[in-house]
């Protein structure tokens, strides 16, 4: 069993078919993040394990999911619908191989709203960023992730907010750890839902805040 950290804030509309989307093997493991919804009973309905989050951001849900989670290799994933979690086994299959440490997945849009021109340029330029000042080789920060639940844990991750995803590359090229990446399809955000970050000029504003954070660190 692998278990799949997804991170929710209000996501209830989105949650039906992501979670009917898990491959045999995968657990969901939502952490809700207080949602005013109801996602964590949609989420329970539908078999997923929910784990309450009082700490609000992006990096408190990420990392309690991670906690929670008692599988050797686990991923993480947006529960808004912009991932095909039938896709879950590319980013994990390299772990479980140990052909690598950490891979992301390199987001191919479905369609051009799937990822505003704003959230595209900023993921661009820190993934330059990542590939300039540590020699990693990606081109995108990868929402859809997979790695060793004990090996992220040494990291000893400390942002709780949006700068988590950053946060987690960054340590993991400074740990020697081989990051690898791999194409994951991406599409837009399940209708009913709104996106925290790359929904708005704002939210992606301080998102890159967050992580610029990581990086100045």
């Amino acid at each position: 069993m692998i278990d799949v950290v997804l991170p929710c804030l209000n996501e209830a509309a989105a949650l039906p078919a992501v979670l009917a989307g898990l491959p045999d093997g995968y657990r969901a493991i939502v952490a809700d993040n207080g949602s005013t919804d109801g996602s964590g009973d949609v989420a329970r309905a539908h078999g997923a394990h929910v784990v309450a989050v009082p700490q609000r951001g992006f990096g408190a849900a990420a990392h309690a999911g991670l906690l929670a989670a008692t599988s050797d290799v686990v991923c993480f994933a947006d529960a808004d619908g912009s991932f095909d979690l039938t896709q879950l086994p590319r980013v994990a299959d390299p772990v479980l191989a140990r052909h690598a440490d950490l891979v992301l997945g390199r987001r191919r849009p479905r369609t051009a709203a799937a990822w505003p021109a704003h959230a595209r340029l900023a993921n661009a330029v820190l993934a330059w960023r990542m590939r300039s000042n540590l020699r990693v080789a990606i081109h995108d920060l990868g929402p859809m992730r997979a790695a060793r639940r004990d090996a992220l844990l040494a990291l000893n991750l400390r942002d709780r907010r949006f700068g988590y995803p950053l946060e987690m590359i960054v340590a993991a090229a400074r740990a020697g750890w081989h990051v690898g990446e791999v194409d994951v399809d991406y599409a837009p955000r399940a209708e009913g839902t709104r996106s925290k970050v790359t929904g708005t000029v704002l939210g992606t504003a301080r998102a890159v805040r967050d992580m610029s954070k990581v990086l100045a660190r």
